[in-house]
């Protein structure tokens, strides 16, 4: 759930765009016709930049630290932990004026059902400018691991995370350079 991640890739588009980056994740199916072009193309620009990241030297490499029992959900926290990175290196207005677009897009259009109890606590508690907090950043790594069924192995995840922490960080700094320069998008070109 990098929320923060596909809001800056994603923010040279425009709102429909950017919502479909957005809510990809509670998207499910090829079937985007019930979308807007422009929601749907945000939606497939936020899948390709999963595939994308997925693949990603650095990515990999995190994941292969992680504790064995917990490597399988590592990508997971690793998403959370992302926007954590973002949220403290983006600092500053142009950061404050993509969440508050975010924001407002976020309560103004209709989540798909796998989102829509989510969303507006997201909103409400101001999750994208928290997550510079590592400690909340933690939290809501646990707390996905809640929705999970079975023991929350996220939750297992956080003390590695906090251990990792400087290591994570320069893997970041390295997929983020890229992740820039190869996947920002306006909409138009997606």
């Amino acid at each position: 759930m990098n929320f923060l991640a596909h809001a800056w890739l994603a923010q040279p588009g425009d709102d429909g765009f950017l919502y479909g980056n957005l809510i990809a994740d509670g998207v499910k199916g090829s079937d985007l016709s019930a979308w807007s072009p422009s929601v749907a193309c945000g939606i497939r620009h936020h899948r390709r930049v999963d595939a994308w990241v997925d693949q990603h030297p650095s990515v990999m490499m995190a994941k292969q630290r992680a504790p064995q029992a917990q490597r399988r959900y590592a990508g997971i926290a690793l998403d959370v932990v992302w926007d954590h990175f973002i949220s403290r290196q983006q600092e500053g207005a142009d950061q404050h004026q993509l969440i508050d677009r975010c924001y407002r897009l976020l309560s103004a259009w209709p989540a798909p059902q796998r989102l829509a109890t989510m969303m507006p606590v997201l909103v409400e508690h101001d999750w994208l400018r928290r997550y510079a907090d590592f400690d909340f950043t933690c939290r809501a790594v646990a707390g996905i691991g809640q929705r999970l069924s079975g023991p929350n192995r996220l939750a297992e995840l956080v003390p590695w995370l906090r251990e990792d922490y400087t290591a994570l960080e320069a893997d970041f700094s390295v997929l983020w350079s890229e992740c820039r320069e190869a996947l920002t998008s306006d909409g138009k070109t997606s």
